[in-house]
């Protein structure tokens, strides 16, 4: 087999199969420079942690060090096969800025500390706050990175020790929207299809979803569909002209913020021309008349007008949906973190519901998630609902928690909506919440308006704790930074966005003082003396397997049941997908086979939003609507997004991810192959924009929002005229000045320039359809752009307070206070 080199073919050779044929095996390896395999002292069995994808890996350890990757051949999701991120993002572990020992804030300044010190200021804080203000006043954020065993204990301590309604993840950022779409049309979250589905398929529609970018070992399997007998057809949503996008039959690329005009007009060609499945919808959905009175306002030809797509494209869009036998749909960040985001995805469903492509071979419905343990976020709890997909607002729900917690129900938060990210964050900043404590996140670049975002975080009032493997700018505004053991240094398992659950094992020890996050947060739990009603501890586990093990029964009898799984049953074979219990010993392919949802008044998980205000519906409307527990076509009304382009704004921003780089990039960052990849910030401009601005490839440009500026090189692109396009990995810990803009100074982060908005039904914020203008600072070169001719109200730059330092100095317990030093 040829070598292939993986940075300019990520997707490596074909290995072309058709419909119903098994995705042949190809293993992928790659070891550090001079190894050969049997140079290699062991394999440890763990899967990938750089995407959603769910990649499974054997890491290599020579000398008690990673030195390597290699594919699993036998695991159903890849197969053998490796990303990018996957070949070469393991080089993170080993770099030498890892975090060792804990760091407190003394006099302005992070300096190292001892564990003993550190907890017992995070503890004593917390302790105090409780106290003083009670449970509303500590809020956690969390992460979409870390384990199924990690969130649990986290929810239990958040929800039912301390009693905060104020937990949330970064999943917010990327995957609540594909929740909150499953919740309203199936009264549960929990992935309909499998990855498996693209081997049968004759139909595949990719909605905002970059696929060959974000999941690039699915994408793989998509070509060898496509490059193999009988091909899928493939249509493509995405306002980029992306690889997927080359490769479709139909690429539609929609005005930013239009995606449900775009949806309504799909749907209502599929009714006028009767490609429905209407025993199938008769039988097993509600809302078809609802939704017939709401698309019957929308046209193709409005939605050509409205979305700036050809009418001509949108019908024969429409005409392939329709026709398909064996048809799947994957959605992600294009519609998630877009105007009206929630609505839009759902009539990604409404268009299965309809078709009948449920729970079959090939009729695969994917609401993707960002993040490789995303699921996990939402299954456990650690994203503010509750775990096993309990309902917050059913009171058996809530009773039955408790009983497995063995708390009072009362205990448990459950008189409200949990707190959203966003509004967690506004919390912070009006006082209310003292105490945040942020695992494996860092808000300070992935959170939008960031000069607001630094504020927040840098308030003196506010007790904030990170726990992270590097010194993230998030790290640097902490008050105690807790140094975490990531991937291979611990054990635990996680799950991928088709259910597939795989054991992740500790191959090496994590470097100096580190820990894992488990320990970490039983070691929290312990300082705070918490205790079950009969006074018992309530954290009860010490082991990454006694945690799993706690957590299959609090799964029992709920949609991720995970009672037939366990960790020798995942050893040595494949991942296995949930439901997997007495009923599926061996997990679950598909759900909502025959009809069969999860539903029903009495089980659901949400009782679901107006997809346009969000405004929540009442367990007596959820029973009126639903009785019998079946799927929902529910309908929207486009709105225009808020933020259009004016005079002094003429063009859309949108921003995204690229296939070399994960979140804010303290990973992938550090990994040699990758940052030279990828090594800057630039900015997507189409063609004709470049021609009519007098932009050339390389150019640096200013992108300003009335929010802030940033600086780029533009990449003359396939993007649709009238939109710029920004990776939002970019932060400041790798500059040359090593932190974040002064004043007035230009920045690289793109969420300088985003706003504070979100989806009124996933409260997922909104990425995608900013206002921005752009202007030409130098070129390829670096000669000076000549003067405007203009001048337009320059906005407020990024603004931060100092950066702060980390000193070498010593704190012993006895010199550390738990007031939150000054900052």
């Amino acid at each position: 087999m040829r070598r292939v080199d993986r940075i300019a073919e990520p997707w490596g050779d074909r290995t072309p199969y058709g419909p119903g044929e098994q995705w042949p095996v190809r293993v992928d390896t790659h070891l550090a420079d001079g190894l050969e395999p049997e140079d290699v002292d062991r394999w440890v069995q763990s899967a990938s942690i750089l995407h959603s994808n769910g990649d499974a890996m054997d890491i290599a350890v020579k000398d008690g060090r990673i030195v390597g990757v290699r594919g699993r051949a036998d695991d159903r999701v890849n197969r053998g096969r490796l990303g990018p991120k996957d070949l070469y993002g393991w080089q993170a572990n080993g770099s030498p800025d890892r975090l060792t020992r804990p760091l407190v804030r003394r006099n302005g300044e992070l300096v190292e500390t001892d564990w003993e010190t550190a907890m017992e200021a995070v503890a004593g804080r917390t302790r105090e706050l409780l106290e003083e203000r009670g449970p509303s006043s500590v809020g956690f954020y969390t992460s979409g990175q870390l384990f199924i065993e990690e969130y649990y204990t986290l929810g239990l301590v958040a929800h039912g020790g301390i009693g905060t309604n104020h937990v949330d993840g970064n999943t917010r950022l990327c995957t609540a929207t594909a929740a909150a779409a499953l919740k309203e049309s199936f009264g549960s979250d929990g992935q309909p299809g499998s990855y498996s589905d693209i081997d049968h398929a004759d139909t595949l529609c990719l909605y905002g979803h970059n696929m060959a970018e974000t999941q690039s070992v699915l994408w793989t399997r998509v070509l060898d569909r496509l490059d193999g007998p009988n091909p899928p057809r493939l249509v493509c949503v995405d306002p980029r002209e992306t690889p997927v996008a080359r490769r479709a039959d139909v690429h539609l690329a929609p005005r930013p913020g239009t995606n449900l005009m775009l949806m309504n007009a799909l749907l209502r060609e599929l009714l006028d021309r009767d490609r429905v499945d209407l025993a199938y919808v008769e039988a097993h959905a509600v809302g078809l008349a609802e939704l017939r009175k709401t698309i019957d306002r929308c046209t193709v030809e409005q939605a050509a007008d409205v979305c700036d797509v050809p009418a001509d494209d949108l019908r024969e869009a429409a005409r392939l949906i329709g026709t398909a036998e064996r048809l799947m749909s994957t959605v992600l960040q294009g519609f998630y973190q877009s105007h009206q985001a929630t609505a839009a995805a759902v009539q990604v469903n409404n268009i299965h519901i309809l078709r009948g492509m449920l729970g079959r071979p090939g009729c695969g419905l994917l609401q993707m998630n960002g993040q490789p343990t995303a699921e996990n976020t939402r299954e456990c709890g650690a994203d503010g609902d509750l775990p096993g997909f309990r309902n917050w607002s059913n009171d058996a729900h809530v009773e039955d928690l408790a009983r497995v917690w063995n708390i009072d129900p009362s205990s448990i938060p459950h008189y409200t909506a949990p707190t959203h990210a966003m509004q967690m964050m506004r919390y912070v900043e009006d006082g209310s919440i003292r105490f945040l404590y942020v695992t494996a996140t860092n808000p300070a670049v992935s959170m939008p308006e960031l000069r607001r975002m630094r504020s927040i975080l840098s308030q003196d009032r506010l007790f904030l704790v990170v726990q992270d493997v590097f010194l993230t700018e998030t790290a640097r505004l902490a008050d105690v930074v807790l140094p975490a053991a990531t991937w291979g240094e611990k054990t635990g398992t996680f799950t991928n966005a088709d259910r597939t659950v795989h054991l992740s094992e500790k191959a090496v020890d994590p470097p100096g003082e580190a820990r894992p996050d488990l320990d970490i947060l039983l070691d929290y739990a312990t300082r705070l003396d918490l205790r079950d009603k009969d006074g018992a501890p309530l954290v009860t586990w010490r082991t990454p397997e006694e945690a799993f093990e706690a957590w299959k029964e609090c799964s029992r009898g709920r949609p991720c049941d995970y009672t037939g799984i366990t960790y020798d049953k995942l050893r040595g074979g494949s991942g296995i997908q949930w439901p997997c219990n007495e009923e599926n010993p061996d997990g679950s392919e598909r759900i909502y086979a025959d009809g069969a949802f999860w539903s029903h008044p009495d089980y659901c998980e949400d009782y679901g939003r107006d997809l346009v205000t969000g405004a929540p519906a009442s367990p007596t409307d959820y029973r009126a609507l639903n009785p019998d527990g079946k799927a929902m076509l529910k309908a929207a009304e486009y709105l225009p997004p808020h933020d259009l382009p004016s005079e002094d704004f003429p063009f859309q921003l949108v921003t995204g991810r690229t296939l070399y780089h994960f979140h804010t990039r303290t990973k992938t960052g550090r990994a040699p192959e990758l940052q030279a990849a990828a090594p800057e910030v630039w900015v997507e401009a189409s063609a004709g924009d470049a021609s009519s601005y007098g932009w050339a490839e390389g150019d640096v440009l200013r992108i300003t929002t009335p929010r802030g500026h940033v600086t780029a090189r533009v990449r003359v692109s396939g993007i649709r005229k009238g939109v710029l396009f920004l990776p939002f990995h970019y932060g400041y810990w790798d500059t040359r000045a090593g932190h974040e803009p002064d004043g007035d100074a230009d920045g690289r982060a793109a969420n300088e320039l985003t706003p504070t908005d979100w989806d009124p039904v996933s409260k997922q914020p909104i990425f995608k359809t900013a206002a921005a203008a752009a202007t030409r600072v130098s070129g390829s070169d670096g000669t000076p752009a000549p003067a405007p001719t203009t001048t337009a109200s320059r906005p407020v730059g990024p603004g931060v307070p100092p950066t702060r330092g980390v000193a070498t100095a010593q704190v012993t317990e006895e010199s550390m206070t738990t007031t939150g030093g000054a900052r």
